[in-house]
């Protein structure tokens, strides 16, 4: 048994303050609110938490930081099983327990020239995490299929990772020009521009060659969807930007809208049932960083359920406590939006994502270095995988929610005037 003592537990509906949470084996066994004897032995394990909190271990459903560890330089390919378990090593220090890789099938990849998205090492790298599910690994390791859906030469392929059972997780997606996450097509001159470090004139007959690519049909994306729920497979859409889009994906069954383009569009798709996904360091930016949906505004008019670190895995924790810090949204709504709601997401919350007895110990203790809080413990399974302290004594810790680091100079506070 392994107790954990003297923590503010943070549970689905709320915060318990003085609180213990016992584990046995791999699993919660019992909280013990203050003032009640624990049943500990001799032999038990106890662990401190100091009053910091203990919460559960994130679930990030939407992130490609796999990709910058395997490729961290254009034209640099580092070893795909090295890169999982150096991955691991950084999510874990973040708090993230259960990672939705997502790699991408794309027909062709506009933005950038790394070699991790030639299709032939996605498959290499699929296969990586695949393997990662199946043996012992610091963290829970899933797939996040994207599809892209102009890439019809590829969907016999994504019909076998299917039918094997290797994905968790499948999303559809269209970056052609003029619409979704790119429907302004400056911002995506620029972005292109960007990347591949050519001309207007050549970004521009990029642009034009890739306005009228074939794409699949309605009929196509609606089987692989059933296809993939028959799997147990939850199944998201991409960069939604219209409510039109948000009526036909969920006439379709796609159950997850991830990144909404507007506010209206985030309002539409919880109107229709969508859960609806917002990217962490958008709260940290004060913004996207392609112009569009505000994930701070989203959340503030309970338009987002479900937040995840897309491509900086520390931003899941920070933005935890920003937005309880900075607007008062209770801690235990915030968490939820990186635990229990992502679990619920995936059909995955039967076994993860809240502190309860009878779940997966899959659990944080966090702290405070100053105002800023970071992971002092990583548990999964029961186990103690990662231990942090910082060289200050106790009184520096400031265990209240209430991170909240100034806007970048010029972006002010106002948050209604983003879009």
């Amino acid at each position: 048994m392994t107790v954990i003592e003297n923590g503010r537990v943070v549970t689905e509906s709320e915060v318990l303050e003085n609180c213990s949470v016992l584990i046995d084996k791999d699993r919660i066994a019992e909280l013990v609110p203050n003032g009640r004897p624990c049943r500990v032995h001799g032999g038990d394990t106890r662990l401190d938490a100091s009053g910091g909190y203990v919460m559960p271990g994130f679930v990030d459903i939407h992130s490609d930081y796999l990709e910058s560890v395997a490729s961290p330089r254009p034209t640099a390919l580092m070893d795909f099983g090295i890169s999982v378990c150096e991955t691991e090593r950084m999510l874990m220090v973040h708090g993230i327990t259960t990672m939705y890789h997502s790699l991408s099938l794309l027909k062709a990849d506009m933005f950038s020239a790394k070699p991790v998205r030639n299709q032939d090492n996605v498959a290499r790298m699929i296969g990586e995490i695949i393997r990662a599910r199946k043996k012992d690994h610091l963290i829970r390791n899933r797939l996040h299929l994207r599809f892209e859906i102009d890439n019809i030469d590829k969907v016999e392929e994504l019909r076998r990772y299917l039918q094997n059972g290797d994905v968790d997780l499948l999303s559809f997606m269209d970056h052609t020009p003029g619409q979704g996450q790119y429907r302004n097509l400056e911002t995506y001159r620029k972005t292109i521009q960007g990347y591949k470090n050519i001309s207007a004139a050549q970004a521009d007959r990029l642009i034009r060659n890739n306005m009228h690519k074939e794409l699949l049909t309605w009929d196509t994306i609606r089987e692989l969807t059933k296809l993939a729920q028959s799997m147990g497979v939850a199944v998201a859409s991409h960069d939604d930007d219209s409510p039109e889009k948000i009526r036909l994906i969920h006439d379709l069954g796609i159950g997850i809208s991830e990144f909404p383009i507007t506010l209206q569009v985030a309002k539409k798709a919880k109107e229709m049932g969508l859960i609806t996904v917002g990217g962490s360091p958008n709260i940290l930016l004060g913004k996207s960083h392609s112009g569009n949906l505000s994930v701070t505004q989203a959340i503030l008019e309970n338009a987002i359920d479900v937040l995840c670190s897309d491509y900086y895995p520390a931003a899941m924790l920070l933005s935890v406590f920003q937005m309880a810090g900075r607007y008062g949204i209770p801690l235990a709504d915030m968490v939820a939006m990186a635990t229990l709601n992502p679990a619920k997401a995936v059909g995955a919350d039967r076994e993860i994502g809240s502190i309860a007895p009878g779940k997966k110990a899959d659990i944080l203790i966090v702290r405070k270095i100053g105002s800023v809080p970071y992971v002092a413990s990583s548990i999964i399974d029961g186990n103690v995988i990662f231990q942090s302290m910082y060289r200050c004594s106790n009184s520096a810790y400031d265990c209240e929610p209430g991170f909240a680091p100034p806007p970048p100079e010029g972006e002010g506070t106002n948050i209604n005037s983003a879009s």
